[in-house]
């Protein structure tokens, strides 16, 4: 079994092992391209090369990036490129529950899977709720850290998706081309007794995560659980 990104052989040999013709295999090409499993590269030094696998982001459960990765057997890590108490703006008042221009913690990252860039996170968390939460190691999971320190229990979050293009620094920090699609996903969390504790941005590499909604027949109308799709001109 071929290795993500190892590289497949030329077209004509491929065309010559499999006994088909060039134009079915382009077709082949062009639709194992399209599900993700092979990613082709133009010029002479590029080709058709096995793709890295994709990392499901489940929107059905309430847990942090790592918890998801270890499950699918990925290794986590995290780098932080800035943190810092800064004032609400609107959006983050908002969702938070706050008035425009209270402070909020902020915490800038990037998401790795096997040491590779996966997404891009800004996430925002009520200042008078979370002494000190800065001063800890912000690596790993911060809902984990949340819950270790200040018993937060995560009850359910709201999650918009929608597809933007990489600019210069997104393109930078996730190691893509600029204009890249991203996947963004704009979250605020609640914890159990319903107060909102984050408030956040994420981009992903769309070439590296899927994602995954499970509803089971009946369950989201029997639990008051709505799922909406936005169209944003």
């Amino acid at each position: 079994m071929l290795a993500p990104g190892e590289r497949l052989g030329g077209e004509r040999d491929l065309a010559e092992q499999y006994g088909v013709s060039r134009s079915t295999l382009r077709q082949a090409l062009d639709a194992l391209e399209t599900a993700g499993a092979v990613r082709r590269a133009p010029g002479r030094t590029g080709g058709t090369f096995v793709a890295p696998r994709r990392v499901e982001r489940d929107l059905t459960s309430l847990a942090g990036l790592p918890s998801y990765l270890r499950r699918q057997g990925f290794s986590s890590d995290a780098r932080v490129l800035s943190t810092g108490t800064v004032e609400a703006d609107e959006e983050t008042a908002q969702a938070l529950g706050l008035a425009t221009g209270d402070l909020v913690l902020e915490v800038v990252r990037v998401r790795l899977a096997d040491g590779e860039p996966i997404s891009l996170e800004r996430a925002r968390f009520p200042a008078g709720r979370f002494p000190g939460l800065l001063d800890h190691s912000l690596g790993g999971s911060l809902y984990e850290l949340l819950q270790a320190e200040y018993a937060v229990r995560p009850g359910e979050a709201e999650e918009r998706i929608q597809i933007v293009g990489a600019g210069s620094l997104e393109a930078k920090v996730l190691e893509v081309r600029r204009s890249t699609p991203l996947v963004a996903i704009a979250r605020t969390a609640w914890d159990r007794d319903g107060r909102a504790f984050e408030h956040s941005h994420d981009l992903f590499r769309s070439d590296r995560v899927q994602i995954v909604v499970r509803t089971p027949a009946g369950e989201a109308e029997a639990s008051g659980v709505a799922s909406t799709i936005e169209v944003v001109a």
